[in-house]
């Protein structure tokens, strides 16, 4: 079965999504907390849009041109990524396609080099991590993303919904906080700025390639901002999900 706005990948081929733990709360009823007030310019309080995926292009996300259009991809490594991805792709008008890495991640031996580069939902030691690149086609939609970037940096504003496709893409927790990857071949600096801004200042790792988000109260502000975690991502990844 395919859906309008899904024509290139049908639900059917999609990767199986990791096992997730159902929550025990009974049907309609809400994980938030009552009296709870949804945050400004949060996933859950302000519309979807192509631009969102300055969220991605803040991470590791790329983006390519071609004509008169322009198209986001991002690499990710796990299955429920991909599911998570295509959804908010779609939500957003955009059609989306997905297909395994030529190579899987070969895993580190070195413990220092692990201990900085591991992804929480990464299987078990000597296992190879199976890469996933998922990207939209040309689009014009995202015609005002292309032309503003990379200079748009310099001013981003990680609202909740650019921030929800980060943490889709490249996010998981670590001991002490809440780790996003980052592009290392980029100036991370501007990204930097913006996420202190979003009030969500932490930490740069030593080879730059992860932003870690500490403290209790920037942690809680994170999982507001991004949402309710998707069906398809695991309780315990998203932001919320497990203690620090």
């Amino acid at each position: 079965m395919t859906e309008a706005g899904w024509p290139l990948i049908p639900r059917e081929v999609l990767p199986p999504p990791v096992p997730v733990v159902r929550r025990t709360a009974r049907r309609g009823a809400s994980s938030r907390k009552p009296g709870r007030q949804l945050p400004m310019f949060g996933a859950e309080t302000t519309e979807p849009s192509p631009a969102d995926l300055a969220g991605l292009l803040a991470g590791p996300g790329r983006l390519d041109r071609m004509g008169g259009t322009a198209r986001v991809s991002v690499r990710v490594d796990a299955a429920w990524r991909v599911h998570v991805l295509v959804s908010e792709f779609v939500a957003r008008g955009l059609t989306a396609t997905w297909a395994p890495a030529d190579e899987p991640e070969a895993p580190t031996d070195e413990p220092e080099a692990a201990a900085e580069t591991e992804e929480c939902d990464a299987p078990e030691s000597g296992t190879p991590v199976q890469l996933f690149d998922v990207r939209t086609a040309y689009s014009r939609r995202l015609n005002a993303l292309a032309n503003a970037w990379p200079q748009a940096a310099a001013q981003l504003f990680l609202s909740g919904p650019r921030l929800r496709l980060w943490v889709a893409a490249a996010g998981g927790p670590r001991p002490g906080g809440y780790a996003l990857s980052l592009n290392p071949a980029a100036d991370t600096r501007p990204v930097e700025a913006a996420l202190i801004r979003a009030g969500l200042a932490g930490r740069l790792s030593e080879d730059g390639r992860v932003w870690l988000v500490t403290g209790r109260r920037r942690l809680t502000r994170l999982a507001e901002l991004v949402g309710e975690r998707p069906s398809a991502a695991p309780e315990e990844l998203w932001p919320g999900g497990a203690p620090a």
